[in-house]
């Protein structure tokens, strides 16, 4: 296994592009590659199925990638100080997967975007770890010898990389954004490399 999944959802784009600096940095470490796959919407009208494949972007998530992947990352857009619905939801039906112990000892980590720089990135980060404990995964953020950590003026902790989209929810991202993502990637393949070893 040598793949780490690159899980979100995202709606304007944000955490999308978020996840694609992730995989970058993934790539950067020898032998290890992204697997970048979404989950589909939740819509309060159930009786209308999504199509098998979305329209564009990554392909849905399945069970099977989590069986596959060495380490995993999630992202979500900040609801309230918490993850999407629809990445709950998927997160909720993982009994199955919870039970066998698929994620037991993968390194795992959690990114993303926000309106404003005080729009709960901090604690949608923390409280999307807290499924991740409940499957075993080794738990991985950013640490302080990062130095853009320290300096960054936009998105960016300790528990994961983000983004400050602004009241335009532009999902462009600072350098800063950017770099920090690429290193989370880095150090998420490089704990499965040596988690594997």
């Amino acid at each position: 296994m040598s793949d780490i999944l690159v899980l979100y959802y995202s709606r304007g784009g944000s955490v999308a592009a978020l996840a694609r600096q992730i995989a970058r940095g993934i790539g950067e470490v020898e032998g290890m590659s992204a697997r970048l796959r979404t989950v589909p919407p939740v819509a309060s009208q159930t009786e209308t199925a999504m199509p098998p494949v979305p329209e564009f972007g990554a392909p849905y998530v399945t069970t099977t990638d989590l069986y596959e992947c060495a380490g995993l990352a999630i992202g979500s857009p900040t609801r309230f100080g918490n993850m999407a619905a629809p990445m709950k939801h998927f997160l909720d039906g993982l009994g199955s997967e919870w039970a066998s112990g698929v994620l037991i000892g993968k390194p795992a980590g959690v990114f993303t975007a926000t309106a404003s720089m005080h729009g709960g990135q901090e604690s949608t980060l923390l409280t999307m770890m807290v499924p991740l404990l409940h499957h075993g995964c080794v738990i991985a953020g950013i640490p302080f010898s990062e130095p853009r950590l320290s300096s960054t003026r936009s998105g960016g902790t300790p528990y994961g990389p983000s983004h400050v989209a602004g009241p335009e929810a532009d999902p462009t991202l600072t350098d800063d954004e950017s770099e920090l993502a690429r290193a989370f990637g880095r150090r998420l393949a490089g704990l499965a490399r040596k988690l594997a070893a």
